[in-house]
């Protein structure tokens, strides 16, 4: 999306490694017992829509970012509904758990309480995202919950990583005490976000429509000293200054550029697109996190819940069948064999089913995020080293991935319309 933004400004040249534009954002179909994904609806509209990185929702972004948006295609919007879920007790906890300890029980309540008090009028310094979340939480609450979530949402790094994003998890006393006893209005970073109405890939499709798009245009090479991109097939393109959306530490990899530092750490995450008939406990929510699973995941989504239109045409009015996505995160370098890949599958189907949450599934579509979520070691100045480096060189690193931050589809959009703003007019 952020290199969309940027072509739609500056007019430049985007070159795209996939057929279709939106990148892990990119939505697609697939009708009931087929396999194949189509990236338009199906004329009969007998399909279920999912997208390549699971459910991406926009959240946040300025009124001139999401007036952008609305400008090329038209957004519904919704109030978050998402909880944590403790599978051995079948106990949904609305998110964020430590604001609605009363689900917990009184005695479990109480000592979490009393802990998190004792947290808030404490100084204390945490090296790693472990401490940081044993520190602000307590010792309860970070065995029930923080400990076992993170061990498989980092695919165990949150013991090595130093802390970051706590706007996910906000701490605050007065809600936290409120919420021991009574409701509280949510919080947090997404508590209210749009989606396009005919889907996300309408979006990307409509923006690259005002690009110079190039199709197909996988790079897996860049010389910087003679300033020239390699593609996959074959070609080559030389250039003055580049704005580059690619994952910095696949940058650093294509440039052969030796930054000094240990590069600083990412996880991949397998999604796991299910079409299904709706069990008889399948949530509400629309996504839930989940601290233990015998699969290996950690976050189920619910694209159906969000919208009815991403059930096929004909099934959206019935409230029989369920379109999910499923994460579970490996570190980056270990991606499965596709053999695993397909157990890995059939095991969290099986695992849906005997919560009740699904009965028979109609499709099963895996994808691969390669990098999904990016870390830093603690006093790590990799990324400000990769970045400086890639600047000398003319390259200039935009987005999420690339600046190795978190930011959602809205802020990425606008970081994409600022950098395209540098080079419009033909600089």
């Amino acid at each position: 999306m952020t290199g969309l933004a940027a072509g739609v400004v500056s007019k430049l040249p985007v070159f795209e490694a996939e057929e279709f534009p939106g990148g892990i954002c990119s939505s697609y179909y697939i009708r009931p017992g087929d396999n194949r994904r189509f990236h338009t609806t199906p004329e009969d509209g007998k399909a279920y829509r999912f997208e390549i990185g699971g459910g991406h929702w926009i959240f946040g972004g300025d009124t001139l970012v999401l007036r952008f948006i609305r400008s090329i295609t038209p957004v519904k919007s919704y109030e978050r509904k998402s909880a944590v879920y403790f599978p051995d007790n079948e106990l949904f906890v609305p998110y964020p758990i430590q604001n609605h300890l009363r689900y917990l029980g009184q005695k479990v309540a109480s000592k979490v309480l009393s802990e998190i008090v004792e947290a808030v009028n404490t100084k204390h310094t945490a090296r790693t995202m472990a401490d940081w979340l044993r520190a602000n939480f307590g010792q309860t609450l970070y065995e029930l919950f923080f400990e076992p979530f993170h061990e498989l949402y980092t695919a165990g790094l949150f013991r090595e990583i130093a802390p970051q994003d706590a706007y996910k998890t906000p701490v605050n006393l007065s809600l936290v005490i409120q919420g021991a006893f009574d409701s509280v209005p949510q919080v947090g970073y997404n508590t209210t976000f749009i989606y396009p109405k005919e889907g996300l890939n309408t979006l990307a499709l409509r923006m690259a429509e005002r690009c110079d798009i190039r199709y197909k245009k996988r790079v897996v090479k860049i010389d910087v000293q003679s300033r020239e991109i390699y593609f996959e097939d074959g070609s080559s393109q030389k250039y003055d200054e580049l704005i580059c959306t690619l994952p910095l530490n696949k940058v650093i990899e294509m440039t052969g550029l030796n930054v000094g530092e240990r590069p600083d750490p990412a996880t991949s995450v397998l999604v796991v697109n299910i079409g299904a008939i709706k069990g008889p406990k399948c949530p509400s929510e629309h996504w839930v996190y989940i601290p233990k699973s015998k699969a290996g995941f950690h976050r189920v989504g619910f694209y159906s819940n969000v919208d009815s239109s991403f059930l096929p045409s004909s099934n959206q009015n019935q409230g029989e069948r369920v379109s999910i996505y499923v994460e579970k995160a490996y570190r980056y370098g270990n991606k499965p064999e596709k053999s695993e890949i397909e157990q890995v599958c059939q095991e969290i189907v099986k695992e849906l089913q005997d919560w009740g949450w699904i009965k028979e599934v109609e499709v099963v579509d895996p994808t691969w995020i390669d990098v999904a979520y990016t870390w830093s070691w603690p006093g790590s100045k990799w990324r400000e080293k990769a970045l400086k480096m890639l600047e000398e060189y003319g390259i200039h690193m935009v987005g999420r991935y690339a600046q190795w931050v978190f930011q959602g589809i809205a802020e990425s959009i606008r970081n994409g319309l600022v950098a395209g703003g540098v080079y419009a007019g033909g600089r």
